[in-house]
């Protein structure tokens, strides 16, 4: 839909809202069906895993929501990190143990009230992040898009540019990519991306068969029936369709019986909990999920047409407690995600409700349509995900940061660089390193203002004066020639830290060499030990005016 229904005055309650909520559930069901498939794709995962932690989010995480209207399921923004957590850990099982130490961690953080988590990250770092994710899905969907068959590339090991790369990294698969290319599978995703960017055009949306079919969904169906055409119509010719043995299909357990389904679940490997490096991957993915979380409930919280504010440290606990099962049962790690969230509101969703149908819709299809999730061709899930991908490192957006000046441009570029050629943690903290230099160097030079006529200076602080202020301060003292009047004004710094007095009484005790008087004006000279053991004087206008004792 182009706009959200604020027609009717809103009741509470589930059942009173049953006529908006159900069909918007199945609006962000058919949008989280490929989404689940793809991130669970992108992050080396069981695709059944991407699908359990859709199910969970929308069953588990909506009853216990602290928003009305997000939705929780796997996010793009966490992929980077689950494919270098399960490859860091040694096996998907041992980064299972991971996620419920992430829920654990979380549900703690929503008992400590840590919902502001989010604001104390600086929003270029913020940005780079997502920018970095996106570049980094975009980069690892190409060999799909381009039909890269799985082990087709063991016997060409003695390639040696492989080896500078790495025969694990993303550049080395695109290496591979060069040698096992599939022609059905560059056709269905590149008519699949041009798909998905006309779909949002306002031409299209001008439609209403546009604004209530999700692109992604489209271009699976587009896909399924594309790739069956191919392989009726070149049966005799396997390079020219797409097929579940050469590894180019999605692939889900078909389950037989009810006992099939707890045996098809992955079940995490406790012992991983002796090693340090779980514990590290938990709190990275506690960290990071929960300031995509909080991000991405305050986005729909400016959506929701009744202006609900979200309650996030019940999030965070929401969020939690369904990471801790999603671990338990074998699948992904998650979020609250703005994508659906988005198609949520416009579908005009009212309560939690939505996001129960959706889930319950997914476990739905997980138990009684596997077959046709087999069908769907990795190709259209890597076209949903570059175009993600770009969405997130469009640009638009290097040309908005850019135009915020500098120093946000500068830490925002670090960012990305830090997490593509490191790990995301690293990287984002490297990014807060540059930011923070930045504010503490504008801080720095913002902070003293002087003037001076003649041979009388002031030195006005313009606000609190802390340590980091210290070196701008001794500075400006140093400039000060011989035989002059100084007048340090403090009016408006309500704190100014021991550090700062300190310089004030080394350079008075200089200035007795050099001829230098110190006036001091709103700033307390009870901390001024070489002050205590002079004279003053008070004036009316509240300076304090040193002369040598005994004259």
């Amino acid at each position: 839909m182009s706009s959200i229904d604020t027609s009717r005055e809103f009741k509470p309650g589930w059942f009173a809202n049953f006529k908006y909520d159900f069909p918007a559930g199945i609006v962000v069901f058919l949008v989280a069906v490929p989404l689940c498939l793809g991130i669970a794709l992108a992050s080396n995962a069981p695709l059944l895993s991407g699908l359990i932690a859709g199910i969970v989010g929308g069953m588990i995480v909506s009853m216990l929501s602290g928003s009305e209207l997000s939705v929780t399921g796997p996010a793009a923004g966490l992929t980077v990190i689950v494919a270098s957590s399960i490859a860091k850990l040694g096996s998907f099982e041992a980064f299972l143990a991971a996620v419920v130490v992430a829920g654990i961690i979380q549900i703690i953080f929503g008992v400590l009230r840590a919902g502001i988590i989010g604001d104390y990250v600086p929003n270029s770092v913020i940005k780079g992040m997502l920018a970095a994710i996106g570049i980094i899905i975009i980069i690892k969907q190409f060999p799909y898009a381009f039909g890269h068959s799985t082990g087709q590339y063991d016997d060409r090991e003695d390639i040696e540019f492989l080896q500078h790369f790495g025969e694990d990294s993303a550049f080395a698969e695109l290496i591979r990519t060069l040698f096992d290319v599939s022609p059905a599978a560059i056709f269905i995703s590149a008519l699949s991306i041009a798909l998905l960017v006309l779909w949002e055009k306002p031409f299209f949306q001008r439609y209403a068969f546009f604004r209530l079919v999700p692109g992604p969904l489209a271009v699976v169906f587009l896909g399924i029936v594309l790739n069956q055409l191919f392989s009726w119509a070149f049966a005799d010719f396997p390079m020219l369709f797409l097929s579940a043995e050469k590894g180019q299909l999605v692939k889900v357990p078909v389950f037989e019986n009810p006992a099939h389904v707890l045996q098809s679940i992955t079940l995490p490997d406790f012992s991983a909990l002796l090693r340090k490096e779980t514990y590290i991957v938990a709190l990275t993915l506690a960290v990071v999920a929960s300031i995509e979380t909080l991000l991405s409930i305050e986005a729909v919280d400016k959506l929701d047409p009744f202006k609900r504010i979200s309650d996030t440290e019940k999030e965070l606990r929401a969020q939690g407690i369904g990471n801790l099962i999603s671990g338990l049962l074998g699948g992904l790690p998650m979020t609250a995600v703005i994508v659906r969230s988005s198609a949520n509101v416009y579908a005009g969703a009212r309560t939690r409700a939505s996001a129960f149908y959706h889930g319950a819709f997914l476990l739905i299809a997980v138990l009684l349509a596997p077959n046709l999730l087999n069908m769907i061709p990795l190709a259209s899930l890597a076209a949903i995900l570059i175009t993600i991908g770009y969405k997130l490192a469009s640009i638009k957006l290097f040309k908005a940061m850019y135009k915020t000046g500098t120093e946000q441009f500068i830490a925002f570029v670090t960012t990305i660089v830090a997490i593509v050629f490191t790990d995301l943690l690293i990287g984002i903290f490297i990014g807060s390193a540059v930011a923070i230099f930045f504010v503490l160097r504008v801080y720095h030079h913002s902070s003293i203002t002087t003037v001076n006529q003649d041979n009388y200076y002031l030195i006005r602080f313009n606000k609190d004066m802390s340590f980091v202020n210290k070196s701008e301060l001794k500075e400006q003292l140093a400039k000060i020639p011989n035989d002059s009047v100084v007048i340090i004004e403090g009016t408006k710094a309500i704190f100014i830290d021991r550090d700062i007095y300190e310089v004030i009484d080394d350079f008075r005790e200089l200035g007795r060499y050099r001829n230098i008087k110190v006036e001091l004006k709103h700033v307390d000279s009870k901390y001024l030990p070489l002050f205590q053991n002079l004279s003053k004087r008070r004036t009316n206008n509240g300076v304090i005016q040193e002369t040598a004792s005994g004259k």
